[in-house]
C-alpha cells in the first residue's frame, strides 16, 4: 500500500505557514502527495489522530501511523521519514 502523508493545519498558524512550502517541495522532490486538512473545519481528526498543535504531520503505511511530527519539520527531516516507507 501507498505511504500517505496528511499534514494539519489551522488558518492564521504561523508554522503551518512555514510548514506549507516544506510540504510542497518535499512532494515534488520524493513524488508523493502530502494532504494538507484544516484541523479547525476537520474537528473529527482532533480525536482521531489527539491532534494537540499545528502543524502535525501524520505519516501512515498500511493504516497505521508510522510517524508523527508536531511543530514545524524541516525538509530534510521530512524527506527522510517519508523515504523510509517509500
Amino acid at each position: 500500500m501507498a505511504v500517505a502523508v496528511t499534514c494539519f493545519y489551522q488558518p492564521g498558524c504561523m508554522g503551518c505557514m512555514e510548514q506549507s512550502p516544506i510540504n510542497r517541495e518535499v512532494a515534488d522532490v520524493l513524488h508523493v502527495s502530502i494532504e494538507e486538512i484544516d484541523a479547525v473545519k476537520n474537528p473529527q481528526y482532533i480525536k482521531q489522530y489527539t491532534l494537540r498543535v499545528t502543524p502535525t504531520i501524520i505519516i501512515e503505511k498500511d493504516g497505521s501511523v508510522k510517524e508523527r511530527f508536531e511543530g514545524v519539520v524541516h525538509r530534510e527531516q521530512l524527506e527522510g521519514a517519508i523515504k523510509k516507507y517509500l
